[in-house]
């Protein structure tokens, strides 16, 4: 029998991509199966579990132990087709019978700590966030219930190899450590959701303001942090990539209350925010050429020059152009005053919005009048303020 989710898929790009299920929901319906056999004695190779979704799971159930006063058994991840660090792991659960009443819920093996402020979970606590929890302690409170025990139990939920992958994830920039989080708000994995990716964004951010951050160093990629790393005794490791969503962080910063935000960005990106587009991704927009065309004749070039900078095919090759004919300068003058100009436009003038903009080729290509100054807060020790 299947997963419930045979009939739940995206079509991206023409391919028909599956559903999948969290960390969460394999932790709950472990926990949930590992409580009913804990009551009834008997072994239980599938259990449903209906996730906040609404979608109801079949879950097979693995690696069953049964003793007289605990129960141990997994399910399998499945991040269906979505590109999943934590796909095909065994998420365990551990039920026990304890003398305090109350349903207590830990980690045990290859589940992180929360050594910083800022996430879900407080300090110290497992990295099990909330949704995850409430789907943990429902599971095993159905089966208390039907079996009408009210005593107590602890579940200790534990994902064997999970300390290796963690590496592979946002955690240890994250501060959280020892191993991966148990997540998911829905109890399904949509593929490729840019929600996510989003949302991990803002669970960086988070966390750094929360650690007294006020200020933050945004890279859209490894480029922009390989530049920032030029810069002596300037703090990469706190800076926070924002990937395309160039307009999803500036939001966060303004939710947040940040004061600022200092972009240190390759200019294959950040052309098109000169051109107010804020998802810098080439599947939401291009323009690269048009907008450095444009910047170009308002710097003073010929129609010829407007033409080989309209047939480049890389902003590298059209700034070797600019170089050429002396407008480099001007045109990023013009660029910068327009990346300016959207970034302020986007968060209303709420933060301070400062750009480094470079090429792999040519270095640094201009700055805004504030980024100098936004910069020092990032050296010695990093920003305090």
């Amino acid at each position: 029998m299947g997963s419930g989710l045979e009939d739940y898929y995206i079509i991206k790009d023409g391919k028909k991509l599956r559903y999948g299920y969290t960390t969460g929901s394999c932790a709950a319906g472990a926990a949930g199966a590992a409580a009913a056999m804990l009551f009834s004695g008997q072994r239980m190779e599938q259990i449903d579990l209906l996730t906040p979704k609404g979608i109801l799971l079949h879950l097979e159930i693995q690696d069953i132990t049964m003793k007289n006063n605990e129960v141990s058994c997994a399910v399998r991840k499945d991040g269906g087709d979505d590109p999943d660090a934590t796909h095909g792991l065994l998420i365990y659960a551990a039920v026990r019978l304890e003398q305090t009443p109350g349903i207590r819920i830990e980690g045990g093996e290859g589940v992180g700590r929360v050594t910083r402020k800022g996430l879900e979970q407080p300090v110290g606590e497992a990295a099990i966030n909330q949704v995850p929890r409430i789907m943990i302690r429902e599971a095993v409170q159905k089966y208390a219930d039907l079996y009408e025990y009210d005593g107590g139990l602890s579940v200790i939920i534990s994902i064997p190899g999970g300390q290796e992958i963690a590496q592979k994830t946002f955690n240890p920039r994250l501060g959280i450590e020892g191993g991966l989080s148990v997540l998911g708000t829905s109890g399904i994995v949509v593929p490729m959701s840019e929600e996510a990716l989003i949302a991990s964004i803002r669970t960086e951010m988070r966390m750094r303001k929360e650690n007294g951050s006020q200020y933050l160093l945004i890279t859209p990629g490894n480029y922009g942090q390989a530049f920032a790393g030029k810069y002596p005794d300037v703090d990469v490791s706190s800076s926070v990539k924002c990937s395309n969503y160039v307009g999803e962080t500036l939001d966060i910063a303004v939710n947040l209350e940040l004061s600022g935000i200092l972009f240190i960005a390759h200019i294959g990106k950040f052309i098109k925010v000169s051109g107010g587009i804020m998802n810098t991704h080439s599947r939401s927009a291009d323009s690269r050429a048009e907008l450095m065309a444009a910047a170009a004749i308002r710097s003073g070039a010929d129609l010829d020059t407007a033409k080989r900078i309209l047939d480049s095919i890389t902003t590298e090759e059209a700034l070797v152009i600019l170089k050429e004919t002396g407008l480099l300068k001007q045109a990023m003058e013009d660029i910068i005053k327009r990346i300016r100009f959207y970034l302020q436009h986007r968060c209303r003038g709420a933060i301070q919005t400062e750009v480094i903009l470079f090429s792999n080729e040519q270095g640094l290509l201009g700055q805004t009048d504030g980024a100098e100054e936004m910069l020092e807060r990032f050296r010695k020790k990093g920003e305090q303020s």
